[in-house]
Formats: structure tokens, sequence, C-alpha cells
């Protein structure tokens, strides 16, 4: 049975994501107005998906999607409004970094929604350089629950982004 976000469900998940998909449009248009427009209309999108929400177990990573996605088909159907080509300015070269900048983005907008120890432990050990011995020190933990929290951390990470950009695809076909 589908259940559908009450309102305050809605203002208490969604909303507060407003402000940072503001940040994303913003980078990503370089223009206020046109990122507000692209942050209403994924706005107005999660609220029409109302019914289908409780599926998506991290509705921050689905908002940050579709809001890349959509400012990628706005981009593309201006460019052909234009008389041009999508690809026409946009080398393969600068077309791989774009997607490996959101590869990244998305990965680090996985790590942030992990467990705390898990996230903390990650993050000191692949992003900050910590070696496990000083990160057992740190955390008064074991090499076991050390290599347990990292390969959880791990896992749950490529099977997150395995998830989100499946759903990409489906989008694109």
């Amino acid at each position: 049975m589908k259940t559908i976000m009450k309102p305050e469900e809605f203002n208490r998940i969604i909303i507060p994501m407003r402000d940072e998909l503001k940040g994303l449009a913003r980078k990503l248009t370089g223009d206020d107005y046109s990122a507000e427009d692209l942050v209403q209309e994924v706005m107005l999108k999660l609220w029409s998906m109302r019914t289908t929400l409780d599926r998506y177990e991290n509705k921050r990573a689905l908002a940050m999607t579709m809001l890349r996605n959509k400012f990628s088909d706005q981009w593309r159907h201006n460019r052909l409004e234009n008389g041009k080509a999508a690809t026409d300015s946009l080398t393969d070269d600068n077309w791989r970094r774009a997607e490996v900048k959101d590869e990244a983005d998305l990965i680090r907008l996985i790590v942030e929604h992990l467990p705390e120890l898990q996230r903390q432990m990650f993050k000191m050990k692949e992003i900050e350089g910590y070696e496990s011995s000083e990160i057992m020190k740190i955390t008064g933990c074991t090499a076991e629950n050390l290599r347990q929290n990292l390969s959880r951390a791990r896992r749950k990470i490529r099977e997150d982004f395995i998830k989100i950009t499946a759903i990409r695809a489906k989008r694109k076909d």
C-alpha cells in the first residue's frame, strides 16, 4: 500500500534540503534566478512524488540527483534551441571531467549519510590519511572493530552508489 507523505513530514524532511539544493544549483547555473527556478522545479517534483518517496532511503541524494539531471536536461534543451548540438562546445574530455566531479560529489554525499562511527572512521582513514594505529588510538577501538567499520562503510558506499547511478541510468533511457 502506498503511503502519501503528509505535508508536515514533507516540511520536516524535504524543505530543509532547499538551501543545499540552491547552493548546488547556483554552482551549476552561475545565476541566482536560474538556480531558484531549478530548485523550485525539483521541490515541485518531490512534492508530486509524495506517494513514492518512502521507497528512497536517501532522499537528499535523490533530490541532488534530480537537480543535476534537471540542469543537464535544461542545458541540452537550450543548446538545441540555439541551433547547436549539445556536444559542440563540450569536448569528450570536459564531459568526462564533469562526470568524475559529479561522481565524487555523489560519493561525498553518500559518505555524509553513513552511520556516525563509520563516517568518522572512513573519513579519518580514506580522506584525512590517518594510519590505522592512529585511528585506533583516537577512538579506542580494536583493530577488528576498525576493520569491520571500514568494511561496512565501503560496502554501503558501493551499494548506494550503484543504486543511485542505476536510477540515473533508468531516467536517461
